[in-house]
């Protein structure tokens, strides 16, 4: 009987493994590139005969000894949909199939920022949203030091619905729409970005060994036990400092959420802001908040509050309800709940602000204000506070995942085979602590990538990065503009182009909201570079070279379209200059036959210029008539 058994499962496996296994890429609605040979591929049993069925022909190979099998169609034009048929011990049949143009979309959050996220931006967009021809594969967050992944773990093909977009990437949207608008042609997105992460973390083995100390990193992370022992340690430390904090939190303990509490002896402050700046002092752990807010009626059935940014965690509490709780300090806080929460007169809202490092609050410049149907109450001001316990700061923790090759092995190995139009790329943020070398691990991605996909130099298209943090009186030294340079230094590389976004970031979030503007220009890259619109202006203005006559620096650039202008016909500003010590000065600037004159009185021989150079460069107004900004930029004689 054992015996029986046990050949009946043998059996049974040799015929599961004889069975024909597609990629998740490969797989219904998918999207293949048009007018190139396109790779087809799989698993099966050694030696076993595999048939393709496809648009009325038949392609058959036979596969490896280790069970591998590729198939390569022919090129095909735009269009679809189309129904493939595999054939071996079994059969499987994918259908609406389209072929048109793929990009890679990848890099870090602003990439990887769904429209989810912006929905209340792009709220009449989203709910008009209908095209089978626009597709996404949203490739899962993983990372892998010990191999190069052959598939994944996850997922599938969708099209563009008002509810399927809110998982596609905006920048990504914004971009396939208007190449679609423009050319209908189906356009494929390929999702591969992740938060937070370095450039090193996409460059395969081969390519990080240029840099001594990413690839000595990555040995070491090959160790499993050495990961699992971080991982053990950070758990550790991480629920130790939670249980202490609520442990000893003494609004948990005497219920300071209840509407009731009498809450005389509370500290004020202006919301939003920062408890650091206040009697509070920089001090880490819990505090809560309180405010009074009335109102005459209540009207809609269901309330929307929204309290900007809060650093870094909140729970929140209307007349002693919880409505909502978000855990760490990027996202926007929005919660929605039912109107019989609030009574007519007075309310109390209740926050408990949790903050394990740096300056705890209310971000600056964001919307706290509760919505019913057309009524809304402004909530900034005066509230009161009281700290809940005191904490030391928490130790921050190791990101395995963004170490060295991970996210290469994991989310874009799988993708080699796959056949690209190009690359979509928007990442930099989590590279400023060393801009320096930012444009040679660039150089290595790129060169990395066309290596592996055997697909030439495909365009690789990215995103400089954005202004960002508080703006500066006077110049300054910046990595944000180092890493900018060394972004403009990239486009050395044959067949890359770069979207300037110097203007389209918000000072006080890494993830600023327009991401319509960051897609539209890369759009315009694609459109002149790629779809071959040669006499679209496509970039703002580069600089190219310059001169010195006396005390003056003569600029020129490259892609001033129909001209230099100072936006909103203003005074040329953003330009610094400096002698032989280095030291730079404001600078007055003009436009003359489109070139650039800079000078200062104080400045006898300028040596070097320099224009947008901060973290926020928040009054940097040179552009071409197309609306297009300048790059930042650094020059030396």
């Amino acid at each position: 009987m054992k015996k029986t058994v046990l050949l009946i499962a043998l059996f049974a496996s040799l015929a599961m493994n004889s069975q024909i296994k597609l990629p998740r890429l490969i797989s219904d609605g998918m999207i293949l590139q048009r007018n190139i040979k396109v790779k087809i591929w799989g698993w099966a049993a050694a030696n076993e005969k595999i048939e393709l069925t496809f648009n009325h022909k038949s392609y058959k190979t036979i596969t490896a000894e280790d069970g591998k099998w590729t198939i390569m169609l022919p090129s095909q034009k735009a269009g679809g949909p189309y129904t493939m048929v595999f054939k071996a011990s079994n059969t499987i049949t994918l259908k609406n199939i389209l072929f048109g143009d793929v990009w890679i979309c990848s890099g870090q959050s602003n990439m990887e920022l769904p429209m989810e996220r912006v929905k209340d931006k792009y709220s009449k967009i989203i709910a008009n949203a209908h095209n089978q021809d626009i597709r996404q594969f949203l490739v899962p967050d993983q990372y892998d030091f010990e191999k190069e992944n052959t598939d994944f773990s996850s997922g599938h093909w969708v099209s563009v619905t008002p509810a399927n977009i809110l998982q596609f990437s905006a920048v990504g949207y914004f971009f396939a729409n208007e190449i679609y608008e423009k050319y209908k042609i189906p356009i494929g997105l390929i999702n591969a970005a992740l938060g937070g992460s370095p450039a090193e973390s996409w460059i395969n083995e081969e390519g990080i060994k240029k840099f001594p100390e990413f690839y000595h990193e990555y040995q070491r992370f090959k160790d499993k036990n050495l990961i699992a022992q971080i991982e053990s340690n950070d758990k550790k430390i991480n629920n130790e400092w939670y249980q202490l904090l609520n442990k000893t939190d003494e609004g948990l303990k005497n219920k300071w959420s209840n509407p009731e509490l009498n809450d005389a002896d509370w500290n004020t402050m202006d919301v939003p802001g920062y408890w650091a700046d206040n009697k509070l002092g920089n001090v880490n752990g819990a505090v809560w908040f309180r405010k009074e807010f009335k109102i005459s009626k209540v009207k809609e059935n269901t309330v929307k509050l929204t309290l900007g940014r809060i650093v870094d965690a909140d729970s929140v509490f209307v007349n002693g309800h919880f409505v909502g709780t978000t855990s760490y300090l990027y996202p926007p806080r929005k919660y929605t709940f039912k109107s019989n929460i609030l009574k007519e007169g007075k309310n109390e809202m209740v926050i408990r602000v949790i903050n394990n490092s740096g300056k705890g609050g209310f971000v600056m410049d964001k919307e706290y204000q509760l919505v019913s149907g057309n009524d809304s109450i402004d909530l900034s001001g005066l509230w009161k506070y009281k700290l809940g316990t005191k904490m030391r700061p928490l130790p921050s923790q190791t990101f395995i995942r963004w170490k060295p090759v991970g996210l290469y092995n994991a989310m874009i190995a799988p993708l080699k085979n796959f056949a690209i139009k190009g690359v979509l790329w928007y990442q930099g943020e989590s590279s400023t602590k060393n801009p320096v070398e930012y444009s040679a691990l660039m150089k290595t991605l790129i060169s990395n990538w066309r290596t592996e996909w055997k697909q030439g130099d495909f365009p690789f298209l990215y995103v400089q990065l954005a202004n960002y943090m508080e703006t500066k009186a006077e110049p300054v030294e910046s990595n944000w503009a180092e890493l900018r340079q060394q972004q403009k230094n990239t486009l050395s590389v044959p067949n890359t182009a770069m979207a300037v976004i110097i203007d389209a970031g918000e000072w006080n979030d890494i993830h600023p909201l327009n991401k319509y503007d960051v897609g539209h220009r890369l759009a315009l890259q694609a459109r002149k570079m790629v779809y071959g619109e040669k006499k679209l202006v496509s970039s703002g203005p580069l600089f190219q070279s310059m001169k010195r006559e006396q005390n003056k620096l003569i600029l020129s650039f490259s892609d001033i379209g129909s001209g230099l202008i100072p936006k909103n016909n203003a005074v040329l500003k953003g330009f610094a200059i400096a002698g032989t010590d280095g030291k730079y000065v404001w600078a007055n600037a003009k436009i003359l036959n489109d070139k650039i004159i800079v000078w200062s009185g104080s400045i006898p021989n300028p040596m070097k210029v320099r224009y947008a150079w901060a973290d926020n460069p928040s009054e940097a107004n040179l552009y071409n008539k197309e609306n297009l900004p300048a790059s930042p930029f650094e020059g030396k004689i």
